[in-house]
């Protein structure tokens, strides 16, 4: 008698739902995703019980009759695939027509659906797998699926399940990320009969639905917007687009980075380390990248049939995206930069002044008084106390920097004869802050700059530039310097012989372990022959197999060795200095190891923080 026996339909959904059906969660995906290939444009979610006790999707969409509602509970039974060809390029987000059946299996289910123009609709009552009734009734057009006591008849899996709080968090997910890709889709939340979001359809302003949704918790300040469009090498199009939450701001690091591909919410390791490469330099160790990125791609170069809760995806050509991610990504904070500088250093143009008002002969014209910025004091003129660190910027600012009045808001006008600071676009240096912080009056509010973080990064971006010229400058060294070498130390010099060269480091072998050094980067000469080689050599050692981002640690570790030390005094001409700087750099917001170095508090959070707002 033969041992193998075909399971029973009943037992073949409930094993298809431990694959399906994971959570409440997982119910409310397939229901919503069905919804959306229905045509609906506005779903409402509804839970109870965090999920076990009720779940209730409402649509629109098209709706079913009789004879498609209860097909709909058949496995395998789908309108969405008609030949094995559709297969190999699904362009909807349901397919395999596992999900009603395999969820009507575990719980008790109610379909109600109505055709659009149909007199009346049909409703279907399901117990754990078992049709109970079906009956003709009134209701509007489009569907409800709703579905009770979760897992009522596998109690071991019902145990599995997670706090209130934790599913309520993926429920929401799930909703949010429909919201996310839909846009021009109105969606409403509710748990436990409160509304907890009701968003309206904002079909060609995606911004906002994202500041409804991925950021109105998180993201205090301007977005970063992404937009990449090319073709990979068969034509076929790849679009990246989405936000991203600027490096500096998700201070908790717990703000998510949602993924979609043609619509759908994916993970993915592959686009999230690209994504990551792209904002290498701005972001700090240990740090993710967060916000929402959208991919569009032919559907027939990416499968999503590799998992049945079709979260997992593969691209036919994985490089392809790799790369155009990364390149979103280094696009996005260029535009980034630009807008800091923007909203920074440059002084629009001032309104037409109005004629000025006729007046008696005789009557005083009144005139503001120009501010005249501080002479800038050179080293020459006057040193630093102390010995002044190596690139600190000691020279004076250039005439149009000095010249003119201040923007209106900056400043009040001074007495005559009395000097003021000099100003680089909105923002005027009025100190330093525990020798390590840069306190500017901008526009409307107070900007802090860390100064050596400034620094850093303004050395780190003239070294790349220097090394891809090959003329970081060195100095040759009166008295060569001899060390003696362990084995890895001398592959790594033969490995990256002409890398270390154009760091400015000229080492020879001096015979057996020893090697001579004779020169060494003009930037960090101060530090010693030795340490210099030594930090050299264990930046190639460690991280990345990418020579590129190997050099970069090296040019990274020489600027923050070079760069202006958080407790170094600042005279006001350095400061001004360091600002101008700023302003003329393509790239200033973070230092090379992601640390923020601009920070702007509003005049009206200063204003409230003292009660007069």
């Amino acid at each position: 008698m033969s041992r193998i026996k075909i399971l029973s339909e009943s037992l073949a959904n409930r094993i298809a739902a431990g694959e399906v059906v994971e959570r409440p969660a997982s119910v409310v995906k397939e229901f919503v995703e069905n919804a959306i290939d229905a045509g609906a444009s506005h779903i409402t979610v509804q839970v109870e019980g965090a999920g076990s006790r009720l779940i209730r999707v409402i649509d629109n969409g098209a709706g079913m009759d009789q004879d498609d509602v209860l097909l709909s509970l058949e496995r395998h039974a789908t309108s969405k695939l008609v030949d094995e060809a559709q297969l190999a390029a699904i362009a909807t987000l349901g397919f395999r027509g596992e999900a009603i059946p395999s969820i009507a299996s575990v719980t008790r289910m109610t379909i109600t659906s109505r055709l659009h123009g149909a007199a009346l609709g049909v409703r279907a009552e399901i117990r754990f797998g078992q049709v109970v009734r079906v009956h003709d009734m009134g209701c509007p057009p489009g569907t409800v699926m709703e579905v009770r006591d979760l897992f009522g008849n596998m109690p071991a899996r019902k145990k599995f399940l997670k706090s209130a709080q934790t599913e309520l968090a993926h429920i929401e997910e799930v909703v949010k990320n429909y919201a996310l890709a839909y846009p021009k889709l109105g969606v409403a939340y509710e748990v436990d009969g409160r509304e907890v979001f009701n968003l309206s359809a904002v079909a060609h302003n995606l911004e906002a639905r994202v500041r409804q949704l991925a950021c109105r918790s998180r993201y205090g300040g301007g977005l970063v917007r992404l937009g990449q469009e090319a073709a990979d090498e068969s034509g076929g199009p790849v679009k990246v687009h989405g936000y991203l939450l600027p490096p500096d701001q998700d201070v908790t690091g717990k703000a998510p980075l949602r993924l979609f591909v043609n619509g759908r919410a994916v993970r993915d390791r592959m686009i999230g380390h690209a994504l990551a490469e792209g904002l290498r330099g701005f972001l700090m160790k240990g740090a993710r990248p967060a916000g929402v990125l959208f991919i569009e791609v032919p559907v027939a170069s990416v499968d999503v049939n590799v998992h049945p809760t079709k979260q997992e995806i593969r691209f036919q050509r994985p490089a392809v995206i790799h790369q155009q991610v990364g390149a979103a990504a280094v696009a996005a904070m260029e535009r980034y930069q630009r807008s800091l500088k923007r909203d920074l250093f440059v002084v629009p143009e001032p309104p037409p002044r109005p004629a000025p008002l006729r007046r008696q002969v005789g009557e005083a014209v009144g005139f503001r008084q120009p501010i005249l910025p501080l002479a800038v004091r050179t080293a020459e003129q006057e040193p630093s106390v102390g010995p002044s660190p190596p690139g600190r910027p000691v020279v004076a600012a250039p005439a149009e920097d000095r010249v003119g009045e201040a923007p209106a808001g900056t400043a009040t006008a001074r007495e005559p004869g009395e000097e003021a600071p000099a100003a680089i676009g909105f923002l005027r240096p009025v100190g330093q802050l525990l020798d390590a912080y840069i306190l500017c009056q901008s526009e409307d509010g107070l900007v802090v700059i860390d100064q050596h973080a400034a620094h850093e990064r303004l050395l780190f971006e003239s070294l790349k530039k220097q090394f891809s010229a090959r003329t970081v400058a060195r100095q040759a060294l009166l008295f060569p310097a001899v060390l003696e070498l362990r084995p890895e130390e001398k592959g790594l010099i033969a490995r990256y012989g002409a890398e270390i060269a154009a760091l400015g480091v000229d080492i020879e072998p001096f015979g057996g372990d020893s090697y001579v050094v004779k020169a060494v980067p003009v930037i960090v000469a101060q530090l010693g022959a030795e340490a210099i080689v030594r930090d050299l050599l264990e930046r190639f050692a460690a991280g990345s197999t990418a020579i590129g981002v190997r050099v970069e640690a090296v040019l990274a570790s020489m600027a923050c060795k070079a760069a202006i030390k958080a407790g170094d005094p600042l005279q006001e001409g350095e400061m001004v200095e360091l600002l101008r700087q700023m302003r003329e750099a393509d790239v200033f917001s973070h230092c090379p190891h992601g640390r923020p170095v601009v920070k702007h508090f509003p005049g009206a959070d200063i204003r409230r923080w003292f009660h007069r707002g």
